[in-house]
């Protein structure tokens, strides 16, 4: 009996997800209540009306007391984990005691970070990013939703069958000779030609990496690119499952075929060695939810529509030719820059085997700018919330006047055809008039409504430029669907030979028989190397259908109580 929810101040739900049980609570909740001869309510209305108590109580603690509650737990032993970020409260909920505090608490933060990143700096506005979690229309909002709570399902799929998802760490497959072959040949051959190519449209491929299920094969990174760090590519490898859900028993060969395999001949285990390079070494494991997929209601309260007419809306399955816009960290020499946009294409090899190409899009550059200001305009409001005018309040680097300069260019730069920009020039020009002007009320604590106000509006821009789909008559800035085919046949070409042995071997990465001699009466282990975002653990055993790395069982539970 699982929830999670993300409401507003306002008791507004956001985005809810329900497994099938707590969702038949509610209803049976509410549907008691109904007076006879009346529908049950829309399901949104009810678990909105069962948790607004929660979240106003919440609201008001922060308001009166300027602190709140992060947990309690009900008479019927329902646990509820409540996290507030910036203006957005994450309520976690579990009625079946098989999550605690910490496991739900973990969940508000993998789902926070998603949002993330898939809506980038829009999550600094509190207004944009209601509106971008909350469409108006109805549709747009069912199928929105849907494809957060699949990647919920997803994560938590991860976390209860998946080593590396359990401490939050990746795994890579071990065989050096394989691996260092495959990152060469992505460096040398299918990088080369992709970003020599006139069909790239502008993008340029900064990381490409190959999954095998969960476990990273390969993985290159260009020389101008910053280091991808774990919690991004853990979040990818999430929607890359999510978009190519593995299916282990029907997609791996049995164990009987892999001496038979082409160029692998009878398996020899390794102890793992490091990668070529740093930069080769991020990668996560990870395993979509199958089977029984909670059913979810949406109903917009003026409308009244009937649930069960959504329920045949679904998210159509992914289009490889269509990149995914994907905001990530980079850190470069000038600073670090969260959340900035790439262009992830996720190409089937096989079933189970994927490759995963990461580009910058060419107008990046706006983003770092965006955050810039928007960095400066944060650091003011700080400085003026504290009492600090004047002088005082403007000090720092860069110094508001620097920002002033620069900010005009921008906004110059943008022109005035755009509605979000002739707004943005509108806001930025009485700002001055208050901050600069001779006689104006200058730099005090009225400044600080504008300061959040340009926040806002520097936002928007970067909405326009980065999440607002393209009109039909202008040219898609991608890689074109031939060039993504060609780089697809070109690594299937490689690794022919070895689609199957890789299948099995990324159920029995490394065995105990590797580590048996060295360590005898040792009974299991996993090493976790946080410095770079990577574990190892091998196999307890291996039978013809089933893999038991440390998913489930006594010594899982073991470490999930660490």
């Amino acid at each position: 009996m699982k929830c999670l929810l993300i409401a507003s101040e306002s008791a507004e739900v956001l985005f809810h997800w329900t497994d099938p049980e707590y969702q038949q609570h509610v209803q049976e909740q509410y549907g008691a209540s109904q007076e006879e001869g009346q529908g049950l309510p829309a399901f949104e209305d009810s678990i909105s009306t069962l948790f607004a108590p929660i979240i106003i109580s919440c609201s008001t603690m922060v308001d009166r007391l300027g602190d709140s509650y992060t947990s309690f737990t009900t008479e019927n032993n329902h646990i509820y984990v409540l996290h507030q970020f910036d203006e957005c409260l994450y309520i976690a909920v579990n009625g079946d005691g098989e999550e605690g505090e910490d496991d739900l608490r973990r969940k508000t933060y993998v789902m926070k970070k998603m949002i993330e990143v898939l809506f980038g700096m829009v999550t600094l506005s509190s207004y944009l990013l209601r509106k971008e979690l909350r469409p108006q229309d109805t549709d747009q909002r069912a199928r929105l939703w849907k494809h957060l709570q699949s990647l919920l399902e997803t994560y938590s799929h991860l976390r209860e069958n998946d080593q590396s998802f359990l401490v939050e760490a990746v795994e890579r497959l071990i065989h050096p000779t394989l691996c260092e072959q495959c990152i060469e040949f992505l460096e040398r051959r299918l990088v080369q030609q992709l970003n020599s190519s006139v069909e790239r449209a502008g993008e340029e491929v900064l990381h490409a990496f190959i999954l095998v299920h969960t476990k990273l094969l390969a993985f290159y990174s260009s020389r101008t690119a910053s280091t991808l760090n774990t919690s991004d590519l853990l979040t990818l490898i999430i929607m890359a499952q999510n978009m190519y859900p593995s299916n282990v028993d029907h997609d791996d060969p049995g164990p009987e075929d892999v001496e038979s395999t082409s160029g692998s001949g009878p398996e020899s285990f390794y102890t793992p060695e490091p990668s070529p390079t740093d930069r080769d070494s991020s990668s996560s494991e990870e395993k979509p939810v199958r089977g029984s997929t909670p059913v979810f209601e949406f109903v917009d309260p003026d409308i009244q529509m009937a649930e069960d007419s959504l329920q045949t809306l679904e998210v159509p399955p992914p289009d490889p030719s269509t990149p995914h816009r994907v905001f990530l960290e980079v850190s470069l020499k000038e600073g670090l820059y969260p959340m900035m946009p790439h262009s992830m294409y996720c190409l089937p090899l096989w079933p189970g085997i994927t490759l995963v190409l990461l580009t910058k899009v060419p107008t990046s550059a706006v983003a770092m700018s965006v955050y810039k200001f928007l960095e400066a305009f944060a650091k003011l409001e700080k400085r003026l919330s504290e009492g600090q005018e004047g002088s005082a309040a403007t000090r720092g680097q860069p110094t508001i006047h620097d920002v002033r300069t620069k900010l005009d260019k921008f906004i110059k730069a943008l022109g005035p055809s755009e509605i979000q920009s002739a707004q943005l020039q509108n806001v930025w020009t009485e700002f001055k008039n208050r901050a600069f002007t001779r006689g104006g009320p200058g730099f005090n604590r009225d400044l600080i409504p504008w300061c959040k106000n340009m926040k806002t509006q520097l936002c928007g821009i970067y909405r326009q430029c980065f999440l607002i789909e393209s009109g039909p008559t202008d040219i898609p800035r991608r890689l074109s669907p031939g060039l993504q085919e060609r780089a697809q046949t070109m690594v299937q070409e490689k690794l022919m030979d070895w689609k199957d042995f890789l299948l099995v071997k990324s159920k029995r990465n490394i065995t105990m028989v590797s580590y048996l001699e060295d360590f005898p009466g040792l009974i299991h282990f996993i090493c976790v190397d946080r410095s770079s975002g990577q574990m190892i653990a091998p196999s307890l055993s291996i039978t013809e259908r089933a893999t038991s790395e440390l998913g489930k069982g006594p010594v899982a539970q073991f470490i999930k109580r660490k």
